[in-house]
């Protein structure tokens, strides 16, 4: 298996790049979060890795973190979920996001990834929950309606789900209770 990779980019796509490893372009499937943080060509970067063998496909998947690669791995192994819906729910939620979706069982969340109605929601939730390590999740706060609020109109705005969750999660919890305040704190994140 290919554990882990470290080249140039050579080509930046909207789901895939090229690097160039020992002379060797290989094409990585990445999440968007990763995507949308490359400069363009030129770029050295390190990726942990997945190969998805298939009987016609060899893909090669990769990401930044190796908690995102260990919920690739975990999400893959449920029934419905193939490669692609994998790395959309990466792409779109955090791993502590996901995390807390399934402890509190907000099967809601997962249906913000395109390609996951309501009814595979709930399967992941209930699937996830003895897969995933939530013990810390447990301790999060749940994002309350207000930031709940705060992210759809970030994200009306052409943020990412993921961008806005960060935006959110920087605002200190006693700042701004009205969701005009909130929003323009979270714009701030981004200036």
């Amino acid at each position: 298996m290919i554990d882990l990779i470290t080249g140039q980019v050579v080509v930046v796509m909207n789901q895939y790049v090229v690097l160039m490893v020992g002379g060797v372009g290989l094409r990585v499937n990445v999440p968007t979060t990763i995507r949308d943080t490359l400069t363009g060509p030129g770029q050295t970067i390190t990726l942990y890795t997945h190969l998805v063998v298939r009987e016609d496909d060899l893909s090669l998947y990769g990401f930044v973190e190796q908690d995102e690669r260990g919920l690739f791995e975990t999400l893959i192994k449920i029934t419905g979920i193939g490669p692609r819906i994998a790395l959309a729910v990466i792409s779109t939620l955090t791993v502590e996001r996901l995390k807390n979706a399934v402890a509190r069982e907000e099967a809601e969340v997962l249906t913000r990834v395109p390609g996951i109605g309501k009814k595979l929601a709930q399967k992941l939730v209930i699937e996830l929950k003895d897969k995933l390590d939530i013990d810390h999740a447990l301790g999060l706060t749940a994002i309350s309606d207000v930031d709940t609020d705060v992210l759809a109109a970030l994200t009306s705005l052409g943020y990412s789900v993921v961008e806005a969750q960060s935006a959110i999660q920087s605002i200190p919890r006693d700042a701004g209770q009205s969701v005009e305040e909130r929003v323009m704190l979270a714009l701030q994140y981004f200036a």
